[in-house]
């Protein structure tokens, strides 16, 4: 299996997560997105949307959007799960994990950004209140949904995990503070210490820059 990866973005550190929780072995290829080679045609062929990630499996097959990929690898080697036994605590992971891919993730990322700045003028300070502003109350939602034991539902990572890592990640680089959110914090703390999370750190990519 190939994915194509970007090591800063936040969807596809989803993916790495699922990867390397999976413990399996996947081949990337960085699509530079500040570079603009997801707009390449060859790269848009797998990608309509000309985004990250996408996982192209042996035959060929391409699958698209972080969560998809994540519910086929989950599929693909069920152990470890990556969603609590408990019907209700499962409902409640995928609602932190949507509450991140779905609220917080699309108003802040790169097309967004880029429509902002070309088609409405935006300046680089409107542009950082206008993630901060989102990224900000995406996080009080989920630091209200979760309850660390220490992971965000439980005593291992689930879905929500995976997804809200990330979105910590991009929190820090904006600038945005967490100290209204004890509970994230917690963990973020569990997750850090965790191998599968430190092996799909950005700076842990060979891409990084």
């Amino acid at each position: 299996m190939i994915l194509y990866d970007y090591y800063r973005s936040s969807a596809a550190y989803r993916v790495r997560i699922a990867i390397a929780l999976k413990g399996l072995a996947v081949e990337r290829k960085p699509v530079h997105l500040l570079r603009g080679e997801q707009r390449d045609p060859s790269y848009r062929a797998k990608s309509p949307l000309a985004i990250v990630p996408t996982l192209e499996l042996n035959d060929g097959t391409l699958i698209t959007q972080s969560l998809a990929i994540i519910d086929y690898l989950d599929a693909l080697k069920p152990a470890p799960p990556l969603l609590p036994g408990d019907a209700v605590l499962a409902a409640q992971a995928r609602a932190a994990a949507l509450t991140v891919a779905c609220e917080i993730h699309p108003l802040a990322n790169l097309r967004v950004i880029e429509a902002l700045q070309r088609e409405f003028d935006a300046n680089d300070d409107q542009i950082t209140g206008w993630r901060r502003r989102w990224i900000a109350e995406g996080l009080n939602a989920v630091e209200a949904l979760i309850a660390p034991a220490p992971f965000a539902f439980g005593a291992e990572p689930s879905l929500a995990d995976i997804c809200l890592i990330p979105q910590v990640y991009n929190a820090r680089r904006f600038d945005v503070s967490l100290d209204a959110c004890p509970r994230i914090l917690a963990v973020d703390a569990a997750c850090a210490a965790h191998p599968a999370f430190i092996a799909a750190h950005p700076q842990a990519q060979p891409d990084a820059e």
